[in-house]
Parts: structure tokens; sequence; C-alpha cells
């Protein structure tokens, strides 16, 4: 087992966090979220934050601590996905001497390190059932015990996870211990997508704008009236993230051109296609075709929401699981995206920011 490191910083620091008013602009999804950040944040209980990649959780994750009696302790978040499974149960609880082939000294895990502060699991629905099992143990008594070490040692550490998933489906399919999602889900912080909070994009363009002209010393305006009326409408799969970066793109370019092509509609819209009727029409021909692009939008949805897990996306759409293999091999749709499996998926090189 390798020791390396697949991330270089294990206590982070804060770092410069947007003021609360562009956090929760003026929703009442936000107001509300607010009001319940506020009230838990110093009670020491897990905390589970939900939402869409790309709403937000990890700031949000990171006002919890910033608001807490254990804001002077470390901040330590674990991206899960990030880390091979292989790995992962070593960065989390760390190691003695010898305790594997390359365990040339004994290493403190991230729950060690986030004593007396606050550790963050982003993604915890990536953990396997046997890391599932230890962390239970740490949210019921403290105690965590280090691979290869003969007794169990003792922390004080708020636990707050994150997840794009909705986990009691996870749990259905048997990828989720039951018994661990009440512990983590003691307070329970929903994050809504941001073409719920379409009313808030004008401030988010204003702070990005901002921010993205001092670091990059540009001069970028506030987009016009047209601009900004495309930029409410847009759907936003890519939430706050993907905002961000338009922005970005923004400033450093310099011209509204440059990002009002990603905000109109890509996909073609089925039934209002155009349809000769110059010549004879076939009603059962386009309608067959209308028929499969429709569904085949559908699989992919579902599978998409589902994080490409055929058997859940299967019982989701009501069909068997050998018809749901027949549909994606006749959509023309790739077999599977994204493996389950820690042992056999590949490192994501990118740090999913939440």
């Amino acid at each position: 087992m390798s020791t390396s490191n697949p991330v270089s910083s294990l206590i982070q620091p804060l770092g410069e966090m947007p003021p609360d008013a562009v956090v929760f602009g003026g929703t009442e999804a936000m107001r509300t979220l607010r009001d319940r950040l506020a009230k838990i944040a110093g009670a020491n209980v897990p905390v589970l934050i939900q939402g869409e990649s790309g709403t937000g959780k990890d700031i949000i994750a990171r006002m919890i601590h910033a608001n807490s009696p254990w804001k002077t302790g470390p901040w330590v978040k674990v991206n899960c996905p990030a880390i091979p499974g292989t790995l992962l149960e070593s960065e989390l609880f760390g190691y003695e001497k010898g305790a594997f082939t390359g365990a040339y000294g004994t290493k403190p895990g991230r729950v060690e390190m986030a004593h007396r502060g606050t550790l963050f699991l982003d993604e915890i629905s990536e953990l396997d059932m046997a890391l599932q099992s230890k962390l239970l143990q740490l949210l019921q008594d403290g105690q965590f015990c280090r691979i290869g070490a003969q007794e169990d040692k003792k922390v004080e550490v708020r636990v707050v996870c994150a997840t794009n998933r909705k986990l009691e489906e996870e749990i259905a399919a048997g990828n989720f211990r039951a018994d661990l999602f009440y512990r983590i889900n003691v307070v329970n912080l929903h994050v809504p997508a941001l073409r719920e909070r379409a009313a808030d994009v004008p401030q988010l363009v204003s702070y990005f704008i901002d921010y993205y002209n001092r670091k990059f010393n540009a001069r970028a305006t506030m987009p016009s009236a047209d601009l900004m009326n495309s930029l409410k409408k847009y759907h936003w799969p890519g939430n706050i993230r993907e905002l961000e970066n338009l922005m970005k793109r923004y400033v450093i370019l310099g011209a509204e051109e440059t990002i009002a092509a990603d905000l109109r509609p890509q996909e073609v819209d089925i039934f209002n296609a155009d349809i000769s009727v110059e010549g004879p029409v076939s009603l059962k021909k386009i309608t067959r075709q209308a028929v499969r692009e429709l569904e085949r939008k559908i699989i992919l949805k579902v599978l998409q929401h589902h994080h490409w897990n055929r058997k859940t996306a299967a019982r989701a759409l009501n069909i068997s699981y050998r018809a749901l293999l027949y549909k994606i091999r006749d959509a023309g749709l790739p077999s599977n995206r994204a493996p389950r499996n820690p042992k056999t998926e590949q490192v994501s090189t990118t740090a999913a920011a939440d």
C-alpha cells in the first residue's frame, strides 16, 4: 500500500469567504438556511449538508466552523472521492509503524488532526461500508483506531458531512448504512439549486465581477440588462460554480459575446421539430423518433441523477435491470460512466468545490 498523500494540505485555512449577504441572498429558502445555520453552529452535533454539485455546500460547512465555539481549532476537509479507497482509511484514521508494507513510521490521520476542531467529509456517500462502520464508532463514542494499533484513541471533533446524493436512495440500494445516516443527519441543511433562487443572480454576478476584477487587475462592468435577464432565466445545471466560471471568463475576455452563447439552449425541442409538409408525412415514423429521443433523454437524466448506478436507475424507472441495459445500448448511451467500486475507479484530479 502506498503512503503518498494525494492532498497536499491537510489542515486547511478557511480562506476568503464571501460576505453573508452574497452567500444567502434574499430568497426565502436561503433566509431559512441562514436562520437554521445560526441556530446549530454552536451546538456540537453532526450536520448533514445536502444539495446539487456547485451549490456552495463547502462554503456553508466553513461558515458552520467559523461561527462555532471551535473556530480557533483546526478545519480539516476530506474530499472523499479524490482519495482512492485503498488509501482513504489510512488518510482518515492514520496508521502505526509496520501496519502494512511501506508504513515506515507512525502517521496521524485527518480525524486526529481535527481534534477540538471540525472534520468536514465532502461527498460522504463515497465511503465504502468498512469505513462507514469506523466512522459510526467515531460518532457514537468519539473513539477510533489507527491501522495496526491495538488501542483506541479518543478525540473531540465536530463532524460535518456533505453529499449531492439522496442518501435514502443509497440506503435502499445497499450502498450506505442506515445507522450511519441517522448519526450524521442530526441536523440537515438543504442548499437550494441556483435555478431555485434566480433573484439572487444579480448580486452573485456583481460579487464575482468585483472579485475577479481585483484578482486579474481588470475593469469589467456589470452586464447589460438583456444579458442579465438571460443570466436570470438560465437553468444553471452547474449552479454557482458554473456562474463563477462564466463570470471569470467574462472578466478576462471583457465582452458579453464571449458568454452569451453559453446561455442559449443547446438541445433541439423534439416537440417543435422542423417537419416538411411538402410531401408525404409519416406520422408513425416521426412519432417513433420523437418517443425514442424523449426516452433517451429520460434514461440519461435518471442515470446521471443516480451517478450511473444502473440498478438504482432501473428501480427508479420501474423497469427491469435487463430492460434498462437493452435501452442503454439501443439509445447509444455509454454502458457505464461512474463506477462505484473505489478499488477500481481512478482518482479524480479535480477537487469538487461545494
